[in-house]
């Protein structure tokens, strides 16, 4: 309770720590027409001192006070005393000419509270200073005062006496050469690529010819030789972009968060090997691993850029999340050494001798590492878990023996007091921060507080499954969440399904952002059963479509398709795109097997046994972990598995294989098993409040107009084709006929890309092809046979169905 009142406070300053009227959209709309309005009237006061000043100048050397309090005192600005005063302070005693800069200032600060961002606030002060004290020192330099207005100094007061002093410290050529040199200075950093664009003018030099070829071209005719002029300009012109992409394309910076994360990690030496209890000492070192703070960096691609539609997206920041690892506990030495008492008097009634033992401290377990003496029988000590955990009063043993390339067996004993696992620490971690995975997911710390990461997109596809409580949403959340921190809108899409409504609903706000969806459905996070068998099919036929483009592209996987479409080697008027990765989540899975069974098996299936390469990976949890709903088919197609604490052994070994699950201590304690590795890792912790700042974060930004629009799904069926009427053909009948037998694939997704239609019409044109006996009958999820081998027999069919 204590945790959780703290936990409040913390948010409460959070919330009150800027006043909630500036957010507010009725005060950012007053605020913004009064920056307009103030804009507009200072411009006006700028203007008309020009024409005026010279009038009002006697009148505004007297005492501001006293100015606007003496009603008798008229100028002939037309904004009145106000506006003659601020234009004569900002154009004659300031910066001359150059105060027309700051109207831009106040532009782009109204433009921000009607939400339209054109630069950077801090980039536009700066350089609207920087150029102000520039170009008045400029304008002084070659004005002293307007040759037509006496009272006018161009470069104001601060450029006078600016180029004044810089005259008498290095002389006329000096200042102008530290004139030129400022604003070369100023044009490199407010312009990224200046340089490289002026390096590119003055270095490229037009390819000259031999003198075989200069008497070549002067025997052309004059028209000719022009054209070739041309072509050689703009051969130049196409080999300075091939070469320097970034001329035209630029680059995009992202922000960067620096936390320093020092976490101090238990290490235990190897022990003396006396037998002797009291000598068999538990030494304990603590070494500091620093991981380091790292900035969140993301490349830009370089030609085709997939995130210029969101070119402004910015990635979330790590104070969005809480540190939940300010209220951890340590465990005390005393506890080990108890701990360590109690082992080797347990494993010495039953007349097993040790000669070593160590311990690694975890944030939830601590690992006594024991090296037994010889001839002792390993099976012997893996049969006194219960007594071990009878004589240290503890929950949850687990005994592993041997520890795979240790030579040591392992026993898990539970920390009286657990840590949580900040998730905040876990995304900010260097390990994370670095990592090159496609698809990086953190999920917490290892038993030795190593930070645990997997590649979602080599697994490929996962199964979470454990009791009711013990951390599996919160398991979820963590992988969405280091997604979310990790990838762009353009590369990435979720497809949730949430059949018990509310454990998802939290990401419905980012739905234009990292959803996908079916075509005209209002709900992104997909709860009724009908549409979990159209979606999981829709994924089907987008499965299909990917891996028809990468036939055509020659690419292997996603990663080579996405780089050739990146440099551009395949063209988007063939039908190719840009493929994101999308992650779907069926949050709970029993009660899609028990409801739908083999409608929402099968297509699972079929997506885990071939979505791989394509980018398409699923995560399906259940809190029912038997073996009607994680069958045999479901079990060979995901290899990756993460149990949550279980009630039986039998629900270990359905899940993992092999006992251990029924063994964890919950709330959030897990077993991950990614090929013949088996880990324990306590998962990180991220509560509610803190995705729902998340999503909120990534929602106020700028999105897509919709969510990612999945193919439109239409069950065929093996209909009777005898009612259908060849003469109410479509009008795209023929040109089906013939690509279906061109490419000897009788699919109905095909038909649909190549025309550019809809799935329902695309369906009805196969009927059409089928009962003209060109293509065979349905097939379930095969593709329909081709009747007909070659043209010439295509054609001759046709002319008799068209008699």
């Amino acid at each position: 309770m204590a945790k959780k009142k703290t936990t409040n406070k913390t948010k409460a300053k959070k919330r009150f720590s800027a006043p909630k009227f500036l957010n507010d959209e009725r005060t950012k709309f007053l605020f913004g027409i009064t920056f307009s309005l103030l804009t507009i009237y200072i411009g006006l006061a700028f203007v008309s001192f020009f024409f005026t000043g010279g009038a009002d100048q006697s009148k505004l050397d007297i005492k501001w006070l006293e100015l606007i309090t003496d009603s008798k005192v008229r100028v002939e600005n037309w904004t009145g005393k106000t506006g003659a005063y601020i234009s004569n302070l900002f154009i004659n005693k300031g910066f001359g000419i150059a105060s027309f800069s700051f109207l831009y200032l106040l532009v782009v600060v109204s433009l921000r509270f009607w939400s339209v961002k054109i630069q950077s606030l801090r980039k536009t002060i700066l350089y609207t200073l920087l150029f102000s004290i520039w170009f008045s020192v400029l304008m002084s330099f070659f004005f002293v005062k307007s040759t037509s207005h006496s009272f006018l100094f161009l470069g104001g007061v601060h450029g006078f006496f600016i180029s004044e002093w810089l005259i008498s410290l290095i002389g006329n050529v000096g200042t102008l050469f530290l004139i030129v040199l400022s604003l070369l200075t100023l044009i490199t950093f407010a312009f990224q690529n200046s340089v490289t664009v002026i390096k590119k003018f003055f270095s490229k030099k037009p390819k000259t010819t031999s003198t075989d070829n200069e008497e070549i071209i002067e025997n052309k005719p004059v028209d000719n030789s022009a054209e070739e002029e041309i072509d050689s300009f703009n051969t130049i012109i196409e080999e300075q972009v091939l070469e320097n992409p970034e001329l035209i394309l630029g680059t995009e910076g992202y922000p960067t968060n620096e936390i320093i994360l020092n976490e101090e990690v238990p290490v235990v030496e190897e022990a003396k090997s006396d037998t002797d209890t009291d000598d068999l000492e538990l030494k304990i070192e603590t070494v500091k691993i620093s991981e380091e703070s790292v900035s969140i960096k993301h490349t830009p691609m370089e030609d085709f850029d997939p995130t210029l539609d969101l070119s402004n997206y910015k990635y979330p920041t790590l104070d969005l999340l809480e540190d939940h690892h300010l209220h951890n506990s340590e465990v005390s030495k005393e506890e080990l050494e108890s701990n360590k008492i109690k082992i080797v008097d347990t494993l010495r009634n039953y007349k097993i001798e040790i000669t070593q033992i160590k311990a690694t401290i975890g944030p939830t377990v601590t690992l006594y590492e024991i090296v037994p003496a010889p001839g002792v029988r390993i099976s012997k000590i893996k049969n006194l878990e219960d007594d071990i955990a009878l004589s240290l009063a503890a929950l949850g043993i687990r005994i592993i023996a041997p520890i795979p390339g240790r030579g040591t067996i392992g026993i898990e004993v539970p920390n009286r007091t657990p840590e949580i696992v900040s998730m905040k620490n876990i995304i900010a971690s260097k390990k994370f921060q670095e990592s090159k995975y496609a698809l990086p997911v953190a999920m917490g710390k290892t038993i030795s507080n190593e930070t645990y990461t997997l590649d979602l997109a080599k697994m490929p596809h996962l199964l979470v499954a454990g009791a009711t409580g013990q951390g599996k949403s919160v398991g979820l959340n963590a992988i969405i969440t280091s997604l979310l921190y990790k990838k762009h809108p353009s590369q990435l899409k979720f497809v949730l399904i949430d059949p018990k409504k509310v454990e998802l609903n939290i990401y419905s706000t980012i739905e234009k952002h990292f959803l996908a969806k079916l075509p005209e459905e209002e709900e992104a996070i997909i709860t009724d059963i009908h549409k979990v068998i159209a979606t999981l099919n829709s994924l089907c036929v987008e499965m299909d479509a990917r891996y028809d483009l990468l036939k055509k592209a020659h690419a292997r996987n996603i990663i080579e398709y996405n780089k050739k479409f990146v440099t551009r080697k395949l063209n988007p008027e063939n039908g190719h795109r840009y493929l994101p990765y999308i992650v779907v989540i069926i949050d709970e899975f029993a009660d899609l097997i028990m409801t739908a069974g083999k409608e929402v098996e099968t297509p699972i299936a079929r997506i885990a046994q071939l979505a791989r390469a394509i980018g398409i990976h699923m995560i399906i949890a259940t809190q029912r972990p038997s073996t009607n709903i994680i069958t045999g088919v479901i079990k060979a197609n995901f290899p990756a598995r993460i149990a949550f604490k279980v009630a039986s052994m039998i629900d270990s070994r359905t899940i993992l294989d092999s006992p251990g699950a029924n063994q964890l201590i919950g709330r959030g304690d897990m077993l991950i098993s990614v090929g013949s590795d088996l880990v324990r890792v306590q998962c990180a912790f991220v509560d509610t409040p803190e995705v729902e700042m998340l999503t909120e974060y990534i929602q106020k930004q700028q999105a897509y107009p919709t969510a990612l629009m999945l193919p439109e799904f239409v069950a065929e069926t093996s209909e009777n084709t005898a009612d259908i009427d060849l003469q109410k053909r479509d009008a795209l009948f023929e040109e089906a006929a013939r690509l279906v037998v061109g490419s000897q694939q009788g699919s109905t997704s095909a038909i649909q890309r190549r025309f550019s239609i809809g799935y329902n019409r695309a369906g009805r044109i196969v009927d059409q092809l089928e009962a003209a006996g060109i293509v065979g009958p349905f097939e379930g999820s095969k593709a329909r046979q081709v009747l007909v081998q070659d043209e010439y027999s295509l054609e001759k069919l046709l002319s008799d169905v068209l008699q």
